[in-house]
């Protein structure tokens, strides 16, 4: 579908924001300006770039309705989003920056909160905040609204950045159930009851995860905007490779199924904001489970990667009748204002 004009959906990380960035940024920058020298950037998309020196830069904005939600707020969320962007290249968050946008008439308290979830994020992990920036706008142009940018350093202190490269034969693992945040923020802009918190965290635990397997690690991914369909899709497109899935294996909280068989919403295509996505040597499978178990996390092995016999870059959902099904980039609104 051709457009003239900005949706909500080029914000929600699918198939239309995918096709806006290619429009604006990527067809319109020659290679050498789409990275650093021997580093990673724009050339080959992932959740952060790679400069000099194995030095991991990550930035997002973020803008979530309601800004305050069960389990964390707009300030938890930028934080912890920004700190694990960067903890998925496999690399240690060293500093952080920020950039706050109010609307004129924004509540003062309600500020202060948020800030203090940033700043006990900062505080309990060591993280230096370093620079930053604070712009107000007119209340007509953005009533009552926060937008926060958040900006993440970080080193990777042995061996090399983790660069999304599936392979053929590597197994897909979950870190835990996924879509919860999107189902969270969903249930409240549909103002749906539910006793269900946000999973939003750092995921600081897997950098142990990714040291004791340095090299067996060949993609990891928080499946924020557009959820496990956006990340296992972008993968697939970026090496040619055809991931497979087992739609049964795949964690769902039953809360997160209620909610999403009210709205009609996919949970593959649902934000999590504390789960991990790995593909990992099929020789180290098992070990990298037991692991993630004994670091408090719920993973499960849900499919693998194999080489494409026609169709190039395409996952592929087994259902649990036997079936199967293109499980397609997530497109439309899905659900706005998420994170």
């Amino acid at each position: 579908m051709s457009y003239n004009k900005i949706q909500i959906s080029h914000g929600n990380g699918g198939k239309e924001t995918q096709q806006l960035l290619q429009r604006l940024f990527f067809s319109r920058l020659p290679l050498e300006l789409k990275r650093v020298k021997g580093g990673v950037g724009i050339d080959y998309p992932d959740d952060g770039a790679v400069l000099q020196n194995n030095l991991v830069v990550a930035t997002d904005s973020h803008t979530v309705n309601p800004y305050f939600f069960p389990g964390g707020d707009i300030g938890y969320l930028a934080v912890s989003g920004t700190l694990n962007d960067v903890i998925m290249m496999g690399a240690k968050p060293i500093a952080m920056l920020d950039s706050i946008v109010v609307s004129e008439g924004f509540p003062i308290d309600d500020l202060e909160k948020i800030t203090g979830s940033m700043i006990e994020l900062l505080k309990k992990y060591n993280i230096p905040l370093v620079g930053g920036d604070f712009k107000v706008i007119e209340e007509t142009a953005m009533k009552n609204s926060i937008i926060i940018n958040t900006v993440g350093l970080g080193v990777v202190e042995t061996g090399s950045p983790i660069v999304d490269a599936i392979k053929p034969g590597d197994k897909i693992i979950v870190t835990g159930p996924v879509g919860v945040h999107g189902a969270v923020i969903a249930a409240m802009q549909y103002n749906i009851s539910t006793n269900l918190k946000s999973d939003v965290r750092p995921l600081f635990e897997l950098l142990e995860v990714f040291n004791k397997f340095k090299g067996y690690v060949h993609a990891a991914r928080d499946p924020t905007r557009g959820g496990l369909a956006a990340t296992l899709n972008e993968w697939a497109q970026l090496t040619g490779n055809v991931i497979v899935i087992e739609e049964a294996k795949v964690p769902v909280l039953e809360d997160v199924k209620a909610i999403t068989e009210v709205t009609g919403l996919d949970p593959l295509n649902l934000a999590s904001e504390g789960v991990g996505v790995l593909a990992v040597d099929s020789n180290v499978e098992d070990d990298v489970l037991e692991t993630l178990k004994s670091l408090g996390f719920e993973p499960a092995s849900i499919g693998y990667v194999v080489e494409p016999k026609s169709e190039k870059g395409i996952v592929v959902a087994k259902t649990a009748v036997g079936g199967a099904k293109i499980l397609e980039m997530p497109t439309g609104d899905i659900v706005p204002r998420i994170c």
